[in-house]
């Protein structure tokens, strides 16, 4: 009983300590040990082992994925930078127009973020020229808030096939698949996501309009243009893309020339080359994202004045992001080691309920206890799924529904990317987070179970176990 309270305790006093704006590490380790120490776990073996190096350990975490994140962030320096990412931002703009001011937003943030531009950046990015969006349209920041974060934060993130995601990551290394598993019910539940996003935020705009409520500029919106880059030396929106073509051609060339042929038979460079990326999840397209970023230098001549610099600030980018991930997981995986977990993951496992509806209840939950999508997804990879797999779940499709459901419930308030990006924009929880509670976990929800529920209705994704 004592453990179950203390579990209760930790993750209440995470939630509120986030909300409080209390560092992400001070935070994950006082709630830790207070799952610890009402657990019986010994105090040292949970700050020198459970939480830094086990399992499910935050450096365990971090160091398996350093190199991705390090590869996403130097490319989304060198796209900012160069002015690249603006480019395609504001040829989408002119092409739209203002008045499709929140379509606009859903998709550039989705453009890029595909492309393999990190959330973070994108935000930044977008931000500066929202305001200009904004102050025309007269439209409320709490939408334009939601409407980014349907393109930025919801289905490029764990939905679409290829994109190089961590998301994506997690699950095709922890299950042996690619970066295009379940591809067609990924994008079917995309579509579901962007679809129902937009009509939502559109809806609110309408009500907002009728209502009188519009634009209201705040002191971050002046510091945020003060620090835009205001140069009209952007390059050319054509060869602004080029990058991103580039990193999404590695990713998904190798896949369609692996369906064309049986390259194990053979022993040329390029049969090799192809089997190494479909076994490389983490280092192929950490690869694709680098050769990104050299295409960057080569075409824009402002970025090779000072490459070295943008990569280093680039790499030094990647460490917040890594280390407030691997964080939350240190945390969990103090809580996997408790008997309340042990006995919450025999329970769903035991639930008489079909097994893809267990698997998006197990992982909206852990992704709802540390608040983060790529948390709860890598803590389920790491504890749950090899018994998903023994129910005959197949691996492709229990990567997409996986990777889908953890991209629900972990946008709670305590969600570090929800406090970030009302941080960035200037917003409080109660002036936006409404909207962004709709968009990023209802919708998410939403097409989650529909999605779940087309693969039942075809009997598609569950094998009779052997």
């Amino acid at each position: 009983m004592l453990g179950n309270l203390g579990l209760l305790a930790g993750l209440a006093l995470l939630i509120y300590m986030a909300l409080r704006g209390v560092n992400i590490f001070i935070a994950s380790l006082i709630c830790a040990l207070v799952v610890a120490l009402t657990n019986g776990l010994l105090v040292s073996q949970t700050l020198l082992e459970f939480y830094p190096f086990g399992a499910l350990g935050a450096f365990t975490f971090a160091g398996k994925f350093f190199l991705l994140f390090l590869c996403g962030a130097i490319f989304g320096k060198v796209m900012a930078t160069s002015q690249a990412a603006k480019s395609i931002a504001l040829a989408i703009t002119r092409s739209l127009g203002v008045k499709h001011t929140l379509l606009v937003g859903m998709v550039v943030c989705a453009l890029l973020t595909y492309g393999g531009v990190v959330v973070f950046v994108v935000v930044f990015t977008m931000y500066p020229l929202g305001i200009t969006l904004m102050r025309e349209a007269n439209l409320p920041k709490r939408l334009w808030v939601a409407a980014t974060s349907v393109g930025a934060g919801t289905f490029t993130m764990t939905a679409l096939p290829g994109t190089p995601s961590i998301h994506n990551v997690i699950a095709a290394s922890s299950l042996g698949t690619d970066l295009f598993a379940g591809g067609w019910i990924g994008i079917f539940a995309a579509l579901v996501m962007a679809g129902l996003g937009m009509w939502y935020v559109e809806w609110e705009w309408k009500k907002a309009r009728l209502s009188g409520e519009g634009f209201v500029e705040n002191a971050q919106d002046l510091r945020m243009e003060q620090l835009a880059d205001n140069s009209t030396q952007a390059p050319p929106w054509m060869m602004a893309m080029v990058p991103m073509v580039v990193v999404l051609g590695v990713i998904m060339l190798p896949r369609l020339l692996l369906g064309m042929a049986d390259w194990a038979a053979g022993d040329s460079l390029l049969g090799r080359v192809l089997l190494f990326s479909a076994a490389q999840p983490i280092i192929w397209p950490s690869m694709a994202l680098i050769l990104g970023s050299l295409t960057c230098v080569l075409l824009f001549p402002r970025l090779r004045r000072n490459a070295a610099q943008v990569f280093g600030q680039g790499a030094d980018d990647s460490i917040m992001p890594l280390l407030n991930t691997a964080a939350v997981i240190g945390f969990g995986g103090v809580v996997t080691q408790t008997a309340g977990f042990g006995h919450f993951a025999q329970w769903i496992l035991n639930v008489d309920m079909p097994p893809l509806l267990s698997v998006f209840a197990s992982v909206s939950v852990v992704s709802a206890i540390v608040g983060s999508s790529s948390g709860g997804l890598q803590i389920f990879m790491q504890t749950l799924a090899p018994k998903y797999l023994e129910m005959g779940i197949e691996p492709e499709i229990l990567h997409r529904i996986a990777a889908i459901a953890a991209g629900g419930l972990d946008s709670l308030p305590h969600c570090g990317a929800v406090i970030a990006t009302l941080m960035i924009m200037g917003l409080t929880h109660k002036e936006a987070y409404k909207n962004l509670f709709v968009v990023t976990v209802v919708i998410p929800v939403i097409a989650c179970l529909l999605s779940i529920a087309v693969l039942m209705a075809m009997g598609i994704g569950v094998n009779p176990p052997a």
